[in-house]
């Protein structure tokens, strides 16, 4: 039976179970952490609509930061309030965290990156499996006719062409908003209406770097300024991140050589949950403890800072026909980058004939059977494990 999708008090500790699971099985990147959250909080416990995950997905991809961290934080902050958006955040973060700290104090004991490749063997393939079926199950509602689906296909061509995210992004949504809308007499307060939020998140961030950077007289502050900055102003992947962090980490300050920057990038990567615990890895090797944690807070506390603030004004885009027409664009432009992702790691996931057959039978699992995603991952994972030990 489907719950009320919002009832604050005492849906904390279900919300704290279910982003700890995540967070502590979440490999795959972005695509794959919204790929697990659409299956655990639309499909199997009904906390919101299929829509409602929809525009909140929008609505994350025109926000700098995180954008698996941020729809937990929207997830938990439409579940339980501004407890729930803590919590959600907090605990899909934490199990990262612990995680890239231990692997950051073997790095400066032992002088290397552990080796976790064969960990991801399995269970690649198995993440294509749940983001396929996550983008069939959110690509019906968020493509609503011709116009969305040209929009879809479109942006899935330039993005494999290397045309940037953020300008497909919003291009796509003034494009549907304004053809969806063309006959009706209010394009000037649209425009105001939907430029608003933006602009009010884009003076947000900034203010945040200022502020930031006023402050940045000794290392620790200077770190956190820093990745507060990051936090405030940065669109992308992890691959992004590596470009912002080595102009200023290697190449003006000199606090990391090229090879730890690029390793920082790939514990981040092979690790579980957000990509952005790279910075808990870097704040480590350049102060410790201390840099470690001031450089994820700074790092994260901007997201549940901007989704706070914006998320108010989800519903009152989904009212108006032409921010609503916004909404639809951000949405199918979503998918189509998402998809794009997916490809681009399928490709480097499947490599074989073991790999191709684990990625059949995932989709099988979770098309045909519904199987939960997180018994396919530690599946995939488990099979990989007993393939390498007997193989």
């Amino acid at each position: 039976m489907r719950q009320n999708p919002i009832d604050g008090t005492g849906r904390l500790g279900e919300i704290a179970r279910l982003f700890l699971k995540l967070g502590t099985i979440g490999f795959g990147g972005p695509a794959a952490h919204i790929a697990m959250m659409e299956d655990e909080v639309v499909r199997r416990r009904g906390w919101l609509s299929r829509q409602r995950f929809l525009d909140l997905l929008g609505a994350t991809n025109l926000i700098p930061g995180p954008n698996s961290t941020e729809m937990a934080i929207h997830i938990g902050l439409t579940r339980a309030g501004w407890r729930g958006l803590i919590a959600a955040g907090s605990c899909f973060i934490l199990p990262a965290v612990v995680i890239v700290l231990a692997i950051a104090w073997a790095y400066t004991r032992y002088g290397t990156a552990p080796q976790a490749v064969w960990i991801l063997y399995g269970v690649k393939p198995v993440i294509i499996a749940i983001v396929l079926q996550a983008l069939w199950s959110l690509g019906t509602k968020a493509v609503k006719g011709s116009l969305t689906g040209a929009v879809g296909i479109a942006v899935t061509i330039l993005s494999f062409l290397g045309i940037n995210e953020v300008f497909l992004l919003f291009a796509s949504a003034f494009l549907v908003m304004a053809l969806s809308n063309l006959r009706r007499g209010r394009a000037r307060q649209a425009a105001a209406g939907v430029m608003a939020g933006p602009v009010l998140l884009a003076a947000t961030g900034a203010q945040a770097a200022t502020g930031a950077a006023a402050g940045a007289s000794i290392s620790l502050l200077k770190l956190t300024g820093f990745f507060l900055k990051i936090g405030s102003i940065l669109f992308g992947s992890g691959y992004v991140l590596l470009a912002f962090l080595r102009a200023d980490l290697v190449e003006r300050w000199h606090w990391l050589t090229d090879q730890q920057l690029i390793d920082a990038i790939a514990v981040g990567q092979f690790t579980p949950g957000p990509v952005f615990t790279t910075a808990t890895f870097i704040g480590y090797l350049i102060a410790g403890w201390p840099g470690a944690i001031l450089a994820t807070v700074g790092i994260f506390f901007p997201s549940f800072v901007l989704v706070a603030a914006s998320s108010p004004l989800i519903p009152r885009l989904r009212n108006s026909p032409w921010a609503g027409g916004f909404l639809d664009g951000a949405n199918v432009a979503s998918l189509a980058l998402m998809a794009t992702v997916t490809w681009q790691l399928g490709r480097a996931s499947v490599i074989d004939w073991f790999t191709a057959a684990l990625l059949i039978l995932a989709t099988v699992g979770v098309f045909r059977f519904k199987v939960n995603s997180a018994w396919l991952v530690l599946g995939g994972g488990a099979v990989s494990l007993l393939y390498r030990l007997f193989s």
